[in-house]
């Protein structure tokens, strides 16, 4: 006697016992999906906690994410919650869309977005948008509490504009 070699998928066809290389494929697969949408809850969660972290205030509010899109629903007390809270949610490695389903109790008109490029400041963004350098502070404000330090922005960070009165 010795070693013998069989045809490893014909036993799973013929009596139904064992896994073909396609069943274990689906099988990888299915577990594959499962740990994703296991990461995009916890990554959910962990957005809905510092939307909260950051005193933000959305009633019922909802982060859910599928693939590199991530969809926040609630209601935020005002405009300028609602764009901070699509910010956030934006501003975060892995997503590339954000699906604002979220309504407001006050409204007021909506500010620009505006991708930070290699070599922006503030005062450059404010010069840009506000023809006034001096008015970074409007800026900078408009994006608290995502931002600590008017120097400490960068390249692909997303800067709330707003309006000017």
């Amino acid at each position: 006697m010795g070693l013998f070699s069989f045809i490893k998928n014909a036993g799973a066809k013929v009596f139904g016992i064992g896994k073909t290389d396609e069943q274990e494929a689906k099988e990888d697969a299915t577990a594959k999906v499962a740990a994703r949408e296991e990461a995009n809850k916890k990554a959910a969660a962990a957005l809905e906690e510092t939307i909260g972290d950051l005193g933000l205030s959305v009633e019922d509010l909802s982060v859910s994410i599928m693939g590199d899109t991530a969809t926040v629903k609630g209601k935020a007390k005002d405009q300028s919650t609602k764009e901070k809270v699509v910010l956030v949610t934006g501003n975060v490695e892995g997503i590339a869309q954000v699906d604002d389903q979220m309504s407001v109790d006050q409204t007021e008109p909506e500010s620009q977005f505006y991708t930070v490029k290699s070599g922006d400041s503030l005062s450059k963004i404010a010069k840009a948008h506000y023809d006034n350098a001096m008015k970074y502070p409007v800026i900078f404000e408009a994006n608290k509490p995502m931002l600590k330090d008017p120097d400490k922005i960068y390249p692909g960070q997303v800067l709330r504009i707003p309006k000017l009165d």
